[in-house]
């Protein structure tokens, strides 16, 4: 099966996010990228932009998370603080690199007019 991504590409100087759907043969580029990655937007129709890839998530709602390598499910304890202090929890994250197992990934506008 094709990969199929939901692109959130958030421009930071308007404070706007526009949903772009990328299938098949045109979302194959992506695979492999981490978080972190800047691409061009020719990507997605757009030249003239480049885009860096801030996080996403797959299709159950897994975010994913830059500190954890590869594209695998992974538990990690994340420090939650609350009124009466601060505990440590257990959280099912995603790694940083993108996958056929990522269904939507966050973008923002780096540069315009290259």
């Amino acid at each position: 099966m094709p990969p199929e991504f939901k692109l959130c590409i958030a421009d930071p100087k308007t404070g706007k996010t526009e949903s772009v759907k990328l299938e098949g043969s045109n979302a194959v580029p992506l695979l492999g990228l981490k978080i972190g990655s800047i691409v061009d937007g020719s990507l997605i129709g757009k030249s003239g932009i480049r885009l860096m890839i801030t996080g996403g998530s797959d299709k159950s709602g897994i975010p994913m998370v830059a500190s954890v390598q590869g594209g695998v499910k992974k538990y990690i304890l994340v420090n939650k603080k609350s009124r009466v202090g601060e505990t440590r929890v257990k959280m099912l994250v995603r790694g940083n690199q993108i996958s056929e197992d990522i269904y939507q990934v966050n973008m923002k506008i780096v540069t315009e007019g290259v």
